[in-house]
């Protein structure tokens, strides 16, 4: 598709997803504008790029558009989108948009319920290491760029592709990792069942590869079905007969290690200078597919030894009289079960202090049992009220709900973001790690707690 001076209007160009998109169309040569309900970063980066950003929709905000792009959270009754119907412009979705952007390119699509955005920012920064300048489109920063998309020069385009609302089957790309299959999203999928059914979809849109973790059981369950297809299958693991099996482990409080070794030969040792038994295998996840891709495996390595992480993925924002401020966009059980067993390695004799915003109504009342078990393995939890996103409320669904199911003592339910601030800091000392966790709003918090420290 040719997109020089094509004009495309985005509605909720402010999400990681939407303004991604619109980065590499407009280096592609598309004039692009976009509207959202409130300032932040990312419009003014956007703005510095040339395009024409309003905050607030508004009719004439689509003016002489050829193309529309919406946001998933954008509801149709919105009056950017009803005009562009009266005036027969085309609408496309998300995920309709970024596909038309993969036709010519090998691509490469990671998913999974965890991991997504961390994998695809590691395999990007493999593949720049080799000198392939992959493009790329991915839900948060990745630190060693400070962008989340990019338009390569290369053939390679990599994408995270989000399950949230199954728009990720269309996307039929040359080759995809899969890092583990759990029930998420409970507002658009009723049981695992659901889940693993869209996964399988998802695997029959694949042209060629596939690497696919054998220590999650969801994957397991999907190899049984994908047994015999002509996809290139490479598994990775840390137990039983992967094909790339990752053995000789070492978790450090700021580092990690292994050694790697494919269908029987020692390929090399992994070095990481981000800790976590999960990036382990994440990494690896990122070598198989790049060695798939031809890269080469030393190139790969090197590229993943400097790889600092994307932005709220166990991100260090500061440090002030030893204590240690951390902030992660953790908000499934798996997730905290993951992040907090890292910051426990990372504090050492220091505490963990976690102040955690549940997201969705629906994801509290699905998980509230698991959410009390892991937090429950903190030094001390502060609980914000739920972060509703595009949500109603649900009767008697609270963070209260959480609170009610934690041993007494170990937890403190505090809706006041300004009072979770001030009693954190009151509670903190030297030694001690102190996690905001969340994918709601709850991030704001971590520099100002740097900052009152």
């Amino acid at each position: 598709m040719n997109w020089q001076g094509l004009r495309v209007h985005f509605v909720g160009i402010g999400g990681s997803g939407m303004s991604g998109i619109a980065k590499v169309m407009g280096a592609r040569g598309a004039v692009i504008s976009g509207s959202d309900l409130h300032e932040s970063s990312t419009l003014d980066g956007l703005r510095s790029m040339g395009m024409k950003i309003s905050v607030g929709h508004d009719a004439s905000n689509i003016g002489g558009a050829s193309l529309i792009v919406r946001s998933s959270a954008i509801v149709d009754s919105n009056v950017e989108l009803m005009a562009a119907r009266t005036s027969g412009i085309e609408i496309l979705e998300r995920a309709e948009a970024l596909s038309r952007l993969l036709i010519g390119k090998t691509s490469v699509a990671v998913a999974g319920t965890h991991g997504k955005t961390t994998t695809t920012s590691m395999l990007t920064v493999a593949l720049q290491s080799c000198g392939l300048d992959p493009s790329f489109a991915i839900g948060a920063s990745v630190r060693n760029f400070g962008t989340n998309a990019h338009h390569g020069s290369g053939e390679i385009f990599v994408v995270e592709a989000d399950e949230s609302d199954g728009s990720f089957t269309s996307y039929k790309p040359n080759g995809a990792i899969i890092t583990n299959i759990e029930l998420d999203h409970v507002d658009n999928f009723k049981d695992l069942s659901s889940i693993d059914s869209l996964f399988e979809e998802f695997v029959k849109t694949i042209k060629d590869e596939l690497v696919i973790c054998s220590d999650d059981a969801g994957s397991l369950r999907l190899l049984e079905k994908v047994k015999g297809s002509d996809l290139n299958l490479v598994t990775y693991g840390t137990t039983g007969d992967p094909d790339l099996l990752i053995d000789r482990i070492y978790l450090g409080s700021r580092e990690s290690k292994a050694r790697l070794v494919f269908r029987g030969r020692v390929w090399g040792e992994l070095e990481l200078v981000i800790p976590g038994r999960h990036n382990l295998l994440n990494a690896a996840a990122a070598i198989a597919m790049g060695r798939q891709l031809g890269a080469p495996y030393q190139g790969l390595v090197a590229g993943l030894s400097k790889f600092t992480g994307a932005r709220r993925r166990f991100e260090i924002r500061g440090n002030e009289k030893g204590v240690t401020v951390i902030d992660d966009y953790g908000h499934h059980p798996t997730e905290l079960r993951a992040t907090l067993e890292t910051a426990r390695n990372f504090a050492g004799s220091g505490r963990v202090l976690v102040i955690f915003q549940p997201h969705r109504f629906s994801r509290t009342a699905a998980f509230a049992n698991e959410f009390a078990h892991e937090l429950a393995k903190a030094d001390h939890t502060y609980l914000l009220e739920i972060y509703a996103a595009s949500e109603n409320p649900l009767p008697g669904i609270t963070s209260a709900t959480i609170a009610s199911k934690m041993p007494s003592g170990s937890v403190t339910y505090e809706p006041s973001m300004p009072e979770v601030i001030s009693k954190v800091i009151k509670d903190a000392k030297s030694g001690d790690v102190i996690l905001t966790l969340g994918a709601g709003d709850v991030s704001s918090l971590a520099p100002l707690i740097v900052e009152n420290l």
